[in-house]
């Protein structure tokens, strides 16, 4: 089966920053969502798209948070959003239709990662309902506000995706759960989100994207015991990072996302996986170092992931 899945030849790579992909980028006028831009990845999204003359408004889960991280941050709007819960994004959503804005560029940015089991709305699954849901009904929600001939969604998710395909017979795991699978499943949601997105949208002039940022020491990583990290050889008894080679920074790791919303390089073009600021190639079978897997690209399973999700969300603007 042919795909779209190949390297372009972008001429940035893993240590490119996301000031570096936006020169001679001029985003005056554009406005932008970026879900938890106040913290990690997020944070250095909001503030490189602002530096190249973007308002972005900053939808947060932790608002007084968010506040002094962006302090003295020009051209962003905060609000309040928890992905967890659909009343706070359809709220969120409201507000936003209710000012009369469109919106050239959302990036899907926020999430949590291998969470200990934790249920959320009906009994779901946390890390598949606010990295996957909660998105799904957010973009379906401002789907009246996104400016046709131009806009990109923008979906993160991450080379997490290798460690699980989407478990059909119990998204939610209501037996056997693994926090490391779970987030797995959620990413693959990411990406098969950003390919039927893109399948509806494209007749529209709005293209989708989804992408692996990078390894980045971040708050994401809240969950995870210290001893955890040890154990995998991230950072020493201390907390210091073991391997700095083997880590983005913050700039490097919010590169990618920032090039799926903005480049010229990706004009006609849609529905594909990213990294290290190019698009990916189809993963090879027993290396989960890079690419993307072939559960996460095929179109009916996205199809699929679509109806299940408008199920369960109750929204789907293409209805």
């Amino acid at each position: 089966m042919s795909t779209a899945q190949h390297k372009i030849g972008s001429g940035f790579g893993a240590h490119s920053t996301a000031d570096d992909v936006l020169t001679g980028v001029d985003l005056s006028g554009k406005l932008a969502i970026v879900t938890g831009g106040y913290s990690g990845l997020g944070l250095e999204t909001t503030k490189a798209l602002t530096r190249a003359g973007a308002r972005v408004v900053v939808p947060a889960r932790r608002p007084d948070t968010a506040k002094e991280a962006l302090a003295g941050l020009a051209g962003v709007e905060l609000d309040t959003l928890d992905l967890g819960d659909l009343d706070s994004v359809r709220a969120f959503a409201e507000r936003f239709l209710a000012s009369g804005r469109t919106v050239d560029l959302v990036i899907d940015n926020a999430g949590i990662m291998a969470c200990p089991e934790t249920r959320v709305g009906p009994g779901w699954e946390a890390q598949f309902a606010t990295n996957h849901l909660g998105h799904f009904a957010l973009v379906n929600r401002l789907w009246p506000a996104i400016e046709p001939g131009g806009t990109r969604v923008v979906s993160v998710s991450s080379r997490a995706h290798h460690f699980s395909g989407m478990r059909w017979d119990d998204v939610h795991w209501r037996t056997g759960y693994d926090k490391w699978q779970a987030y797995g499943q959620a990413k693959t949601a990411n990406v098969l989100f950003a390919v039927h997105l893109d399948k509806l949208g494209a007749d529209r002039g709005v293209r989708a994207f989804s992408l692996h940022p990078g390894g980045i020491l971040t708050p994401l990583q809240r969950h995870l015991p210290k001893a955890e990290m040890v154990e995998r050889g991230w950072i020493d008894e201390q907390g210091n990072v073991l391997n700095p080679s083997g880590f983005k920074s913050p700039e490097q790791g919010a590169a990618t996302q920032v090039w799926a919303a903005t480049s010229p390089q990706l004009a006609g073009m849609g529905g594909v996986y990213l990294e290290d600021c190019d698009i990916a190639e189809p993963a090879v079978d027993g290396d989960e170092s890079s690419g993307v897997r072939a559960w996460a690209t095929d179109p009916e399973q996205a199809a699929r992931l679509w109806t299940l999700s408008a199920e369960l969300t109750g929204v789907n603007a293409f209805a």
